[in-house]
């Protein structure tokens, strides 16, 4: 019999730590992780209800769109649009931000998302997941534009991510350290199982795209060649590679067991500084590493520093365990 500590219980006891709280962000936050819920059971089905292949569409990046782009884009929509808690929405997917329906109550709070991060990798059947971030609506704004969504990531309220793999899981801060939930298939809840989750400082494995290593900075490719030589090349240890190219299930393994995960600046398109998006995935998944410990950075700056100019902002990310992102960061300064 399931004794554990769920998710929605997890959240009413922090709720009940602060004074006056009235209960609508663990309300809103309960909605998010619905969806979440109705994401993985979508995304577990795969070939067997036609969800697989693309969907004949492209983003507003100009990539291709999967099918369950577009569908899990639509479940989070339709889960968080109609209970109040929102003022507006914006996500990966979707060219502008999303107002809430005029026949809609509005909320305090603003909700940004990428439905499905890693989707190149759902038709061959490798871990996806759900991004997300919550942001407060600027004050006396009821109808909020792009401009109300452009707000650093030190901005935060609350963020997190889910990780459809062989289980599907939850990972959440809200400013109090990281916790981890595993859904429990059999009762439908997410269930406490990684409390208070911390990044070693130190660590031996690395993550990045060895592809577009001839477009690399000089700082990256100077980093990046040491921890192939090891302990030949001066380190005082060798290091593993490890590259699945879904952000949250590499970032996942940096908070279980360390790592660093770059996807650095380069020159392979000189129009985009950057890879990842700020708002979507950057900021998100930034808060979550620095309340674990970790440390995340553009390689010049804190990226909850960086004051966002568009939804759709990219901008390189070197994260994890401190002690090696503190040396790219130093490599960075040098030159």
């Amino acid at each position: 019999m399931h004794s554990g500590t769920t998710i929605t219980q997890f959240m009413i006891e922090e709720q009940r730590r602060i004074r006056g709280a009235s209960g609508d962000f663990t309300s809103l936050l309960n909605d998010v992780v619905t969806a979440c819920k109705v994401i993985s059971n979508a995304v577990s089905q795969g070939g067997l209800v036609g969800v697989l292949g693309t969907a004949g569409s492209d983003n507003i990046q100009g990539e291709v769109q999967k099918k369950l782009d577009v569908i899990t884009n639509d479940i989070m929509i339709k889960s968080n649009e109609w209970a109040g808690h929102l003022a507006g929405m914006a996500s990966e997917e979707m060219d502008d931000m999303y107002p809430i329906p005029k026949q809609y109550p509005k909320g305090k709070y603003l909700l940004v998302f990428d439905p499905l991060d890693g989707s190149s990798n759902i038709d061959v059947n490798i871990s996806v997941g759900t991004i997300f971030s919550i942001l407060r609506c600027p004050p006396d704004v009821t109808e909020p534009t792009a401009k109300d969504f452009l707000q650093p990531g030190t901005q935060q309220v609350c963020a997190g991510f889910a990780l459809y793999g062989p289980c599907t899981m939850m990972v959440l801060t809200t400013g109090n350290g990281v916790n981890g939930f595993t859904l429990d298939r059999n009762i439908g809840e997410f269930v406490l199982t990684h409390p208070k989750m911390s990044i070693p400082e130190d660590t031996q494995e690395f993550a990045i795209n060895m592809s577009n290593q001839r477009y690399w900075e000089a700082p990256v490719a100077r980093y990046i060649n040491e921890c192939l030589g090891g302990k030949a090349s001066g380190r005082e240890k060798n290091f593993n590679m490890r590259w699945i190219a879904s952000m949250v299930a590499d970032v996942y393994r940096i908070l279980t067991r360390g790592g660093i995960f770059m996807y650095p600046k380069d020159t392979k398109d000189p129009s985009k500084p950057g890879r990842l998006r700020l708002m979507y995935e950057a900021n998100p998944i930034s808060f979550i590493v620095e309340q674990a410990g970790g440390v995340c950075t553009t390689g010049r700056e804190r990226i909850m520093d960086v004051k966002p100019d568009d939804l759709h902002q990219r901008v390189p990310v070197i994260l994890g365990s401190r002690n090696e992102v503190e040396r790219v960061i130093r490599y960075h300064k040098e030159g």
